[in-house]
């Protein structure tokens, strides 16, 4: 999904900057839940040194009903902010916003619950409407929310095309899919050939805005590359940067 107008590139702008040119409020959301979110830092850090208003958001796989209430801005959105606080110990959200927090960020993170398409876009909607949103990132680390269904593995792409869907019915002037970690989904069989075939047919269509590559000496690059996949079991990591298993028993 690339919906960004017409736009002249140059070897000066990076297409992805030059799409978001005109946006002022810019929502940057996780869409396959779990630690998809952190995979928009680069850009959040980015955007925000060069002027622009960046919110971040999560289709999330923690229990949000343990939350409290007051963290519940609507029915179908959390404001997760540094003291937002769930007995759940797969908690991805609070230890983003409390990391924002210690690094001087912005540090509310906005977290939906995985309740289908329809519930999904009422959310987004909501952000769009409260926030003044001009242009909408999904965000998957990985690249199985550009499968189209006849792979020979998908991945786990139901909760990024829910996420694709419902920001895809909303009226906001650019909507933009990014990713990051080529390579990883390799963990649940995707062949990467088929996801290169996949970015030439949109490169065809005008829809592919090109490829950057993040240092990891670079600027948000800390907390990504500082997420790895835990061996089996959880082992030897912190609570709250272990993988919960997603609605088909497959690591997040």
């Amino acid at each position: 999904m690339a919906d960004h107008g017409a736009v002249t590139f140059s070897l000066a702008t990076p297409p992805l900057f030059a799409a978001l040119a005109p946006a002022r409020n810019v929502l940057i959301a996780g869409a396959g839940g779990g630690f998809d979110v952190y995979a928009g830092l680069p850009l959040a850090f980015a955007l925000r040194e060069s002027g622009v208003r960046v919110h971040l958001a999560n289709l999330s796989f923690s229990e949000l009903e343990l939350v409290d209430r007051e963290a519940w801005v609507s029915d179908h959105v959390v404001a997760v902010r540094p003291k937002t606080a769930s007995p759940d110990w797969y908690f991805p959200e609070g230890a983003l916003s409390r990391w924002l927090a210690g690094h001087a960020q912005p540090s509310t993170v906005y977290a939906f619950p995985p309740l289908g398409v329809q519930t999904l876009r009422e959310a987004y909607r909501y952000l769009v409407d409260q926030l003044d949103i001009d242009a909408i990132v999904l965000v998957d680390g990985g690249t199985d929310i550009l499968l189209r269904g006849d792979e020979d593995q998908l991945g786990s792409p139901v909760e990024d095309l829910a996420s694709v869907a419902a920001v895809a019915g909303l009226d906001v002037p650019v909507k933009l899919v990014t990713c990051l970690g080529f390579g990883i989904d390799a963990y649940h069989g995707v062949n990467h050939v088929q996801v290169l075939e996949n970015i030439a047919a949109l490169d065809r269509e005008g829809a592919y805005l090109g490829a950057l590559s993040i240092p990891r000496t670079s600027k948000g690059s800390g907390p990504v590359s500082g997420r790895r996949r835990p061996r089996r079991g959880g082992h030897g990591r912190p609570p709250q940067h272990r993988e919960r298993p997603d609605r088909r028993g497959r690591q997040r």
